[in-house]
């Protein structure tokens, strides 16, 4: 109900301040799914998320094996042997755990890595965006990808094709 009424007050006050100024839209999801590179780039983060997801659940799989092997052979070893062993487990415990920030924490090798790929491709996008906004002479151009702030789109105003084409692909 608030967003209703937020897009309701924001579309009115765009249409009273705003009179005779152009509007358009994009589909960023559209382009992005039209750039080879883009989707190689995707490819190849998916591929280093599965593998190094794989690395963390070996890590986890021998804290599982250890703690295992501990129980089994805790009422066997004397105090100072299981202290010892418990330390060791909660010594790899940690490693996972760091490993796992490591690769896919905030600021992850994940997040390098997809910064690195993705995003000098969705920077192109935005420069083509920017420079049609300017020429064009467009207020505003929205996202249709971006949520549910569209509730209705006309294709007349779609600058999507026209974006990758700037790029210099071809849908």
């Amino acid at each position: 109900m608030k967003k209703q009424l937020f897009l309701f007050i924001f579309i009115s006050v765009i249409s009273i301040t705003a009179f005779g100024q152009r509007f358009a839209y994009i589909d960023t999801e559209y382009i992005l799914d039209n750039i080879p590179e883009y989707q190689a780039a995707e490819r190849e983060v998916e591929e280093l998320s599965i593998q190094w997801q794989a690395e963390i659940e070996d890590k986890f799989a021998e804290v599982d094996r250890l703690y295992r092997e501990y129980q089994a052979e805790a009422p066997l070893l004397p105090e100072e042997i299981k202290r010892e062993r418990e330390e060791e487990i909660i010594r790899v415990e940690r490693e996972a755990k760091e490993l796992q920030m490591q690769r896919f924490g905030r600021e992850g090798d994940l997040f390098d890595k997809r910064q690195e790929l993705i995003q000098p491709i969705q920077d192109q996008v935005y420069q083509a965006v920017e420079e049609m906004a300017s020429r064009g002479n467009y207020a505003v151009i929205f996202d249709k990808a971006g949520g549910a702030a569209m509730i209705y789109t006309d294709v007349r105003y779609d600058l999507s094709d026209d974006v990758l084409q700037r790029l210099g692909y071809r849908n």
